[in-house]
């Protein structure tokens, strides 16, 4: 091979690792990377998303009421009960992997909702983002699964982080600091965290790259819709 031939392929080689940053630390980091991109700069220092939603502002300029609050977590258990059915059903085998991790939050939300219901609040009918929601990761989890795996790893690494932030401040706002089982973990949410993380690397180690890419273009359609579910913490 040429002196030429050999500096074109090492320039393509380094582009094609240019392209994936975070792929030398395994996936999940590829993941975090592009989802770290699609937060706004009051949301997180690696943000790059202009402010074009409520939810998108820092949390702490957010005013919510307790109706959209109730309205958010009766959505988000219907995108819960999804997640956790699609695992226990899987119809991929190595979704099974992701069974009883510590970070299942639908018993948390029912006894949320059971708690509301007994200081006398009225729990709403489930509405359309948490339906839409849910309904769209039964589908994908059929017909895409490393899409399915995009939403899976959003879902509950977000909610572990900014997600249990935006709980603190609405406590503080409407609860007078109460936290909510949704925001507890039986264990060191660290360590169940890593383990996921770990069974989410290994899975994606059979995909081909393709494969990945196509998960990795997911993460935009997943914010748009937890963004969605989010969003109604803030209606009146």
């Amino acid at each position: 091979m040429s002196l030429k031939a050999v500096t074109v392929s090492a320039t393509m080689t380094e582009k094609a690792k240019k392209r994936y940053p975070g792929e030398s630390k395994g996936f999940v980091e590829e993941m975090k990377f592009v989802a770290m991109k699609l937060h706004t700069k009051q949301q997180a220092k690696e943000g790059e998303k202009e402010i074009s939603q409520p939810e998108e502002r820092s949390v702490v300029k957010w005013k919510p009421t307790t109706e959209g609050y109730l309205r958010f977590l009766v959505d988000s258990k219907l995108v819960y009960d999804a997640l956790e059915n699609i695992v226990y059903d899987a119809a991929y085998s190595y979704y099974a992997e992701f069974r009883s991790t510590g970070l299942e939050r639908s018993a948390s939300l029912a006894k949320d909702l059971e708690w509301f219901r007994e200081q006398g609040h009225p729990i709403p009918e489930p509405s359309s983002p948490g339906l839409t929601y849910a309904q769209y990761l039964k589908e994908l989890s059929v017909k895409d699964p490393q899409a399915f795996i995009c939403h899976f790893y959003n879902i509950y690494f977000a909610h572990s982080a900014g997600g249990r932030m935006v709980g603190k401040k609405v406590a503080e706002k409407i609860l007078n600091n109460k936290v909510l089982e949704f925001y507890k973990w039986d264990g060191q949410l660290s360590q169940m965290l890593q383990g996921v993380r770990d069974k989410l690397d290994k899975v994606s180690e059979g995909w081909t790259r393709e494969e990945k890419n196509r998960c990795l273009e997911e993460t935009e359609k997943s914010f748009r819709l937890s963004g969605e579910v989010l969003r109604l913490i803030l209606v009146s």
